[in-house]
């Protein structure tokens, strides 16, 4: 079917765009909220069922890259369908009566979809004047962040009241929704473009991070066999390197690295490493503390749903952030809003630190964080932007939605780690302690990336202004 004019359909575009990327974010973050269900439903250890939510992180890192280099092509449009068409596969397969191995596949089919998020910010920097696509643009960052927050609690009513293929069914609905608003409404790309995917670089990328985020994610692995992981996180460096120099040689290189290297958009996936690591720390700490049985000296005991409530300021406020930032980056610098926004998260972490004896002291962190986060995410694209030409948007976009999944990977493992070390012998839950000091290590992360977004502030004025 041929694409409508973009000229007499932006009204229809601009939501189109913003509601595929937050579908795929929401249908990707699923499995946080389901973990326990799914162990008791498929009768498998909760490690087995983390692994609902971690083979989705998996496979959009691996996928957002070479999406983001067929998105940069003139089969734009086909690739959105296509990809979207796998995750409704990946969604029925959630669905149906199968055994636990599909349900995986079928959350690694679904965790493709991620890497959309950065084609929708292409197709609305090509199709979309300048000035409204640069505010659409940190929209569709925002709720690619938020999206989790607006899936959470509705997965979690919809296991609570029907089981966990009612709440995978959710995003089955969800997703066949976003392909068919994709075949009516995306555009084909500009003519001229040309994208050839560099297949071996593909290859080594696909290996390292999944060595990366497995590394992250295995948390018994560095606490029952360090030589082994030390030897995996060696040949993790040593496959990126490699990777590095395929794609410094290669003519259509998978992602421009020299692109990569330049001191605007390496300082700005820095602080989105360690920013994101911060980010999802927080996240995860807020719902884990809230679930934990008063039993436990602190805590709320809260159902699986009510404690997805808590995450309702977080997403609310991120919306907010995401609406204002555009507005204020015409008077502040982007790199400036960046190191302002992980203010912002930071201070998320102190209240949390200092005040979480009652619930509401949790939704005002949880509030505080949505908008660190929003203002963050919304700043970001900007400022990579600024120095990237439009033909390679979807790829220099790709590469810091990879750069973020590592970072809240990493961010889910150090507050796992921190908990563990603070549980004692024989305990089912951490002392309270060990929350303290893991907002105490965010702080530290949040402070790093004020630090990192400052230092770009100051070294490229200009380029951030563009």
């Amino acid at each position: 079917m041929k694409a409508f004019p973009v000229a007499r359909s932006e009204a229809r575009l601009v939501p189109a765009l913003i509601f595929i990327a937050l579908v795929v974010a929401a249908v990707a973050s699923l499995g946080t909220p389901l973990i326990t269900s799914v162990a008791t439903s498929f009768h498998v250890s909760l490690g087995s069922a983390q692994w609902t939510l971690t083979i989705a992180l998996l496979s959009g890192a691996v996928a957002t890259p070479v999406l983001g280099r067929l998105g940069a092509g003139p089969h734009r449009r086909a690739t959105i369908l296509a990809t979207l068409a796998v995750v409704v596969a990946g969604s029925a397969l959630t669905v149906l009566p199968l055994p636990f191995a599909w349900l995986l596949a079928g959350r690694a089919a679904q965790g493709v979809g991620l890497g959309l998020t950065a084609l929708m910010m292409g197709v609305a920097r090509d199709h979309l004047p300048e000035e409204r696509s640069a505010s659409v643009i940190a929209l569709i960052s925002v709720v690619s962040v938020i999206g989790a927050g607006v899936g959470y609690p509705l997965a979690a009513l919809l296991a609570e009241l029907g089981g966990v293929r009612a709440a995978y069914g959710l995003g089955l609905a969800v997703t066949a929704a976003a392909l068919l608003t994709a075949w009516r409404c995306m555009p084909e790309a500009p003519e001229g473009r040309s994208a050839h995917v560099d297949v071996a670089g593909a290859v080594v990328l696909a290996a390292a991070l999944l060595l990366v985020l497995c590394l992250a994610g295995e948390r018994n692995l560095w606490s029952r066999h360090l030589p082994v992981a030390a030897c995996l996180a060696v040949v993790a460096v040593v496959l990126l390197r490699v990777w590095t120099v395929i794609e410094l040689r290669s003519t259509t290189p998978l992602i421009d690295v020299r692109a990569v290297r330049h001191p605007a958009v390496a300082g700005a996936n820095l602080a989105m490493f360690v920013g994101g690591i911060g980010m999802y720390l927080l996240l995860t700490l807020v719902t884990r503390y809230a679930q934990t049985p008063h039993g436990a000296g602190y805590g709320f005991g809260l159902t699986t749903f009510v404690a997805g409530l808590v995450l309702v300021p977080f997403s609310v406020l991120g919306f907010v952030a995401g609406k204002l930032t555009p507005r204020v980056r015409t008077r502040i610098a982007g790199p400036l809003l960046l190191a302002g926004s992980a203010v912002v998260v930071g201070g998320g972490f102190v209240l949390f630190a200092a005040a979480r004896s009652n619930l509401a002291e949790l939704f005002v962190a949880m509030g505080v964080l949505g908008f660190g986060v929003g203002g963050f995410s919304a700043a970001m694209p900007g400022v990579i932007l600024a120095v990237t030409p439009k033909s390679e948007t979807s790829s220099a976009m790709s590469f810091n939605y990879v750069v973020r999944s590592v970072g809240y990977s990493l961010g889910s493992a150090i507050g796992g780690l921190v908990l563990a070390a603070g549980t004692g012998p024989g305990h089912l839950f951490p002392d309270d302690s060990a929350y303290t000091t893991a907002a105490l290590a965010g702080i530290g992360a949040m402070a790093i990336a004020t630090l990192t977004s400052l230092t770009l502030a100051r070294r490229r004025p200009s380029a951030t202004n563009t």
